[in-house]
């Protein structure tokens, strides 16, 4: 039996509800809007931009509060707005560092983004695929609200360097990229900014870590490394293993506490 007083429930999207980049199984789907019915509010928080959340959705769960960029963006009621974006003297200082270690990116700003890396990297194939936003020129971006790294002369370096200048970092090993947020931004601090801090979260990464590590029930999809002392639980990275747990939930309704 699950006990938690938490009327939220936050989950990360790839890796733990969509397992190709693009389409999330439909048993995931109605487990999650069993979820909504028994009375919680969910909550989808990504690294992806909010352009890009909504695609994977393809409509479900209208009334969902979006966050995006791994903080840096929210969406509540199908207003997007940017809540953390890099100071200029940062973002100036990043750039440095990008011409140093001759380095590739994919910049957003709150709706549009920038991309210089290689056309066949497998992240350009998940920007954009609702042909939603345009792709501009760095400058052009109103602000810059995410940056990640597809490849450089020396990642580790420039990782540390991203360190050095105050900003989040998260460094995949496994897909070889960088990925920087303004300032101490992440998942779980957008998420109180937002008066949320009861909830059960669902992730399966690094930048989950926060999320799954305050939540009242922390739920690891896979088996990453960095999540051992900070899950409750761990259930496969399959469609049919997630939709079972999210399941789960529905038998206990969240209570007022």
């Amino acid at each position: 039996m699950i006990n938690h007083c938490a009327r939220t429930v936050v989950f990360d999207i790839d890796g733990t509800l969509c397992f190709d980049g693009a389409t999330i199984d439909d048993r995931v789907l109605a487990a999650i809007g069993e979820c909504e019915r028994v009375g919680y509010q969910v909550v989808f928080a990504s690294a992806r931009p909010i352009r890009d959340l909504l695609p994977v959705l393809d409509g479900s769960f209208p009334s969902a509060t979006l966050i995006g960029g791994n903080g840096s963006l929210v969406s509540v009621d199908g207003r997007v707005r940017a809540r953390a974006a890099f100071e200029p003297s940062v973002l100036d200082a990043l750039m440095e560092a990008i011409g140093l270690y001759q380095a590739t990116y994919l910049a957003d700003g709150p709706w549009d983004y920038a991309y210089t890396g290689p056309l066949d990297h497998p992240i350009r194939g998940r920007v954009d695929r609702g042909d939603l936003a345009c792709r501009v020129d760095l400058d052009e971006l109103p602000e810059v609200v995410k940056f990640l790294v597809v490849g450089a002369s020396d990642m580790a370096e420039l990782a540390e360097t991203g360190r050095k200048l105050g900003l989040t970092v998260n460094h995949h090993l496994d897909e070889a990229i960088i990925d920087f947020a303004p300032g101490s931004t992440t998942k779980w601090e957008a998420l109180t900014s937002m008066g949320i801090d009861r909830y059960v979260a669902f992730g399966n990464d690094i930048n989950d870590f926060d999320l799954l590590r305050n939540a009242e029930r922390g739920v690891r999809v896979g088996s990453h490394p960095a999540l051992d002392d900070v899950a409750h639980v761990t259930v496969a990275a399959d469609p049919r293993a997630v939709a079972a747990e999210i399941s789960l939930l529905t038998r206990a309704a969240p209570v007022v506490g």
